[in-house]
């Protein structure tokens, strides 16, 4: 297990598993679903005790940690236009676009500036380009750690920090049960990337390498989703463009209708 993960355990004091936790999987727009989940649960009194996020679920996880509500999320996600209020072009060498637009509106929303400030806890994880491997970040600076977690290969440039390249963690594992399933009771996935079967070709190169991705992260999150106890997954969210802004509201609702229907069969069982 990450070294960094035992560490933000025995600062939380948790040695002891907690209740509930949650794995927030990657998607772009798509991950908006993970907003309605946790009013879905919080509905319930059914808070996660403890956090995973990969990409957009990265973003999720973190800023629920930091202590907004699911409703603040919807507000913070509102105020975007438009994909170019989050990215700018860069020059073609390493990526077709930078996050640094995003990186400086996450830093307003946050009220806290390092994992380890977070109430409760959380694991931020991204894919070492150097080793090959994934990484569960909880200590040190949120916003580098998140934009690397969803830096998509080629459409974002890669994030360097303490000496290596990092991009999205769904290059390896697009839903990071693994990253907490040892230290919580009750683990719910969210998974936000159900397969879109009616993809038709389009020969553009970032339509390409969109396909690429979303197929090798639907693979790869198979063996996570074993690891949970429960998974959400709307498959209505299936028609969502990476990067349609738009779908904020509805990929919401989308996520809380399936939420309740999960948590339905998780009450039936501990009665």
């Amino acid at each position: 297990m990450n070294s960094y993960i035992e560490d933000l355990l025995e600062k939380f004091g948790l040695r002891t598993k907690a209740k509930l936790g949650m794995a927030f999987a990657g998607g772009g727009a798509k991950g908006f679903s993970h907003i309605g989940v946790l009013q879905a649960f919080e509905r319930f009194d059914l808070s996660p005790q403890i956090v995973s996020g990969v990409s957009a679920g990265s973003i999720a996880a973190v800023l629920y940690a930091a202590g907004l509500t699911p409703y603040d999320m919807i507000d913070c996600f509102a105020e975007a236009n438009s994909f170019n209020d989050f990215s700018q072009l860069s020059v073609p060498k390493e990526s077709f676009f930078r996050l640094n637009r995003f990186g400086k509106l996450l830093e307003s929303w946050l009220p806290v500036k390092n994992l380890e400030e977070t109430k409760i806890p959380v694991v931020i994880c991204a894919t070492n380009l150097e080793k090959g491997t994934s990484v569960g970040w909880c200590k040190g600076e949120i916003v580098p750690r998140v934009i690397a977690s969803c830096s998509i290969p080629i459409i974002f440039k890669p994030v360097k920090i303490n000496g290596y390249h990092y991009v999205d963690g769904g290059v390896l594992r697009n839903l990071p049960a693994w990253a907490i399933r040892d230290y919580c009771k009750v683990l719910v996935g969210s998974n936000c990337s159900p397969l879109d079967r009616s993809y038709s070709y389009k020969q553009n190169i970032l339509n390409v390498a969109m396909r690429t991705y979303t197929l090798m992260s639907k693979a790869n999150a198979l063996q996570d989703i074993k690891m949970c106890d429960y998974v959400v997954s709307p498959l209505k969210v299936v028609n969502t463009k990476t990067f349609d802004l738009s779908a904020l509201r509805k990929n919401v609702q989308y996520g809380y209708d399936v939420a309740c229907k999960v948590i339905e069969v998780i009450l039936r069982k501990n009665k």
